[in-house]
């Protein structure tokens, strides 16, 4: 599994950021870096009031909980 990471920061709140992720069930981690941006589109369109910050692509670790 691949997960796409970024981080999203509120617009008129710059100190409010939260890192968000999106899995992918099959692919590649070249995969996830060409469609990455089409995918940080549409959460944006999704989500307004938030601005990505940055992103990257990984493999997905389900042992490292979230925080």
């Amino acid at each position: 599994m691949i997960e796409l990471v970024f981080i999203a920061c509120l617009m008129l709140d710059n100190g409010q950021c939260k890192e968000e992720k999106l899995l992918y069930a099959e692919g590649s981690l070249m995969a996830c870096m060409m469609h990455g941006q089409a995918e940080l589109a549409a959460w944006a369109d999704r989500n307004s009031a938030w601005r990505i910050e940055r992103w990257s692509c990984r493999p997905h670790d389900p042992t490292v909980a979230d925080l």
